[in-house]
């Protein structure tokens, strides 16, 4: 066997993107050919100016948006050629999400938001929920199981949100400006637990985010400028 042929899958590969929009009658060039590959358990950082693209960026990388051509490729399928069902499936299997603000559904506990992805995956209800229980043990929510979202402090929502990201062992998370919305320590705790998840789980992580320290803590800094990527000095 080649040695070619022993080489992990790459866990995201991101081929000529590009997205265009017609705002009053002129088209907009938001992407213009992004090239990126995220390996197994790497670390990456988004930075750039804002209205550069990056948040368009990550909904393409997540199948949340169609791009107007190229390739995302997702654990080895290329999202881009599936049908909206197939895509949804692909997204659920291997993918992550954790937003500025956290989107937990506020009728349903703690316990309940984060087994919820696992639900959808078709997890036996009690497995998904003694899943969901040993992530939220993990990051310190064990004595807040039965609380729902208005209960919670903005750093256990948050840390809710990043559990309920990683509950199906995912790929790839996709994250966006995951500490926005909040102060600095508590937002320092929030991505310390991230980066611990990320070595527990070898799950690779991206993170759009506009804090300089935040984004020196990643293996790489990639800076979208004039709708593409480029290596960060």
């Amino acid at each position: 066997m080649s040695e070619a042929a022993t080489e992990p899958t790459p866990a995201l590969v991101v081929r000529g993107l590009k997205k265009t929009f017609v705002e009053a009658g002129r088209e907009l060039t938001i992407l213009d050919g992004v090239e990126l590959t995220v390996q197994q358990g790497e670390r990456l950082a988004i930075i750039g100016a804002s209205g550069s693209g990056k948040t368009t960026l990550l909904q393409l990388l997540g199948g949340l948006d169609e791009p107007t051509a190229g390739e995302v490729w997702v654990a080895g399928q290329c999202m881009t050629a599936l049908g909206n069902t197939e895509r949804g499936l692909l997204r659920n299997r291997a993918l992550g999400f954790v937003y500025q603000f956290h989107h937990l559904l506020p009728e349903f506990t703690a316990l309940e938001n984060v087994a919820m992805p696992l639900l959808v995956r078709g997890v036996a209800s009690a497995q998904a929920a003694e899943e969901a229980e040993d992530l939220l043990v993990r990051v310190g929510l064990g004595e807040r199981l039965t609380h729902r979202p208005a209960q919670l402090s903005g750093g256990e929502r948050q840390r809710t949100a990043v559990a309920r990201a990683l509950v199906t062992k995912p790929r790839v998370v996709l994250a966006d400006e995951p500490t926005g919305n909040l102060d600095r320590p508590t937002g320092a705790r929030v991505f310390e637990l991230m980066l611990e998840l990320n070595t527990m789980l070898g799950t690779s992580l991206v993170v759009v985010t506009h804090d300089p320290e935040l984004a020196t803590r990643m293996d790489s800094i990639q800076e979208l400028t004039d709708g593409r990527l480029t290596p960060h000095a």
